[in-house]
C-alpha cells in the first residue's frame, strides 16, 4: 500500500506540474498574439513599395461594415488582415466620417491611408 500511495503522489505531482506548464504556455501564446497585434494597428505596413504599386477598385457600400470591408479589401490583396483592419478601423480618428463611395486604392498605402480616402466631405452647412 506504501508504494501505490507513493506512485499516486508522484503522479498527482507530475500531473499538476504538466498542468502548470500547459497554463503558462497558453497565457505566454495569447500574450505574444496580443502583443503582436497591438503593434500592428499603429505600424502594419503597406502591402507593397511605391515602385510596386498596383492600383484597384473598391467599391464601399452605406450597409458595409468594418468586418465586411476589412474582409474586401483582403481579398483585393490591399491588406494583410481583416480583423486587423477592423480593430484599426474602430481605433481609427474618421470612424464617423467613412462613408460610402468607389475608391481606387493601390497596395502601397496602409489601412490608415484608405480610411482618411474614405473619409466623406461634409456640407457646409453640417459644419455650422
Amino acid at each position: 500500500m506504501k508504494a501505490t500511495s507513493v506512485i499516486g503522489a508522484v503522479l498527482g505531482t507530475i500531473l499538476r506540474v504538466v498542468a502548470v506548464v500547459a497554463v503558462i504556455y497558453l497565457i505566454y501564446q495569447g500574450s505574444e498574439i496580443c502583443y503582436d497585434y497591438g503593434y500592428r494597428i499603429f505600424t502594419e505596413p503597406a502591402m507593397t513599395s511605391e515602385e510596386h504599386a498596383k492600383t484597384v477598385r473598391v467599391t464601399i457600400t452605406s450597409d458595409m461594415s468594418a468586418w465586411d470591408i476589412g474582409k474586401l479589401l483582403e481579398s483585393r490583396g490591399l491588406i494583410r488582415d481583416s480583423k486587423l483592419f477592423v480593430l484599426q478601423y474602430y481605433l481609427s480618428e474618421n470612424l464617423k466620417e467613412v462613408g460610402p463611395g468607389v475608391f481606387d486604392f493601390n497596395t502601397a498605402m496602409t489601412a490608415e491611408d484608405m480610411m482618411a480616402a474614405m473619409v466623406q466631405e461634409k456640407p457646409e452647412e453640417e459644419e455650422k
